[in-house]
């Protein structure tokens, strides 16, 4: 969305129109909106936020992650396919990879959800992380707010599956897949305990085939790292699956499994502490990217930035010095 300046209150207004109405043309400019970097932008993406605001919450919000290769994109076509079977809106914010060198992104999932990217009840949006930390893109959560707005009912939120900031994810979606490929064995050596700990669950791959045997071993294996945890929330012990994606075996069974967490949780009260333990997270993780805008934005920061990283860098100012003097020419 490159109109000069930021939009009009009226022109809000009738973008916020659209998404209600689920435009998907609309749906489209107004998550190219949010995910600008303008400031006018920005400004015109938030009033468009607040004023959707009391239409949003409704959604329930699925994070898949897991390494590359473990096949997220197509696990998402057959389960997207199976949800909107059922009767359900499904959008898919796929975060993509950015480019080292342009920032943008390699956006190859609409091709690898070939099934849901022809589906009148799906809507896929890839978007690059452009070197957000968690593999998630900065604008994410407000792209799952505008797509519940506009009446999509699951949101699955696909991540790039590389780092243990992956995790970040937990923090903005009601349930939490990973994804794990057969052969457990010398991976579960080096298994980040950070991503077991928060998954709800964990479910094995590419199980068909040759690869049957070696996927229940897996499996037992997670199980039984998982048994030695303590629990996230004493109403749900992260259950340990095997689907494959090629074949649809076990697929729906995730939803089954998504289904029952979500009645536990709204039964108990944790859904809702969990929603507002994530909002002021969200909060505080805004306020960090809008200082860093500053930081970037300080004429008196920009002339003085090279010599203070040149000197940390030389080894003849600390980190801790240099910080004070950039707090000092902010006036923090």
């Amino acid at each position: 969305m490159n109109r000069a300046s930021s939009l009009a209150p009226d022109d809000v207004a009738q973008l916020a129109c659209g998404i209600l109405a689920d435009e998907r043309a609309v749906l489209a400019r107004a998550i190219t909106l949010i995910e600008s970097k303008r400031p006018d932008h920005q400004s015109s993406a938030r009033q468009l936020v607040q004023r959707l605001l009391p239409h949003t919450g409704a959604a329930w919000r699925v994070g898949i992650t897991g390494a590359p290769g473990v096949g997220k994109s197509t696990t998402i076509d057959v389960l997207g396919s199976h949800l909107t079977g059922l009767g359900h809106k499904v959008a898919v914010l796929a975060v993509d990879p950015s480019s080292a060198r342009t920032g943008g992104s390699i956006l190859a999932d609409k091709t690898r959800m070939a099934r849901l990217a022809a589906d009148a009840r799906a809507f896929i949006r890839p978007s690059p992380t452009a070197g957000t930390l968690g593999g998630v893109a900065a604008r994410t959560r407000e792209g799952m707010l505008i797509c519940e707005a506009a009446g999509y009912d699951v949101i699955l939120i696909e991540t790039v599956g590389a780092g243990q900031s992956e995790t970040a994810v937990a923090d903005m979606t009601d349930f939490f897949l990973a994804l794990m490929l057969p052969g457990a064995g010398d991976e579960l050596q080096g298994l980040k305990k950070g991503l077991v700990e928060l998954a709800d669950m964990i479910a094995i791959n590419k199980a068909d085939g040759d690869n049957l045997a070696r996927a229940k071993v897996a499996a037992a294996e997670y199980g039984a790292a998982l048994r030695i945890l303590t629990p996230q929330l004493p109403e749900w012990r992260p259950p340990v699956v095997t689907c494959s994606a090629l074949t649809g075996a076990g697929v729906a069974q995730l939803w089954d499994h998504i289904l029952d967490h979500r009645r536990r949780l709204l039964a108990t009260g944790a859904f809702a502490t969990r929603r507002r333990a994530q909002q002021v997270k969200w909060m505080w993780a805004l306020l960090e990217d809008r200082l860093r805008a500053r930081l970037a934005r300080d004429p008196k920061l920009k002339a003085k930035l090279p010599k203070l990283e040149r000197a940390v860098a030389d080894g003849t100012l600390s980190p801790a010095l240099a910080v004070d003097e950039i707090v000092a020419t902010l006036g923090l």
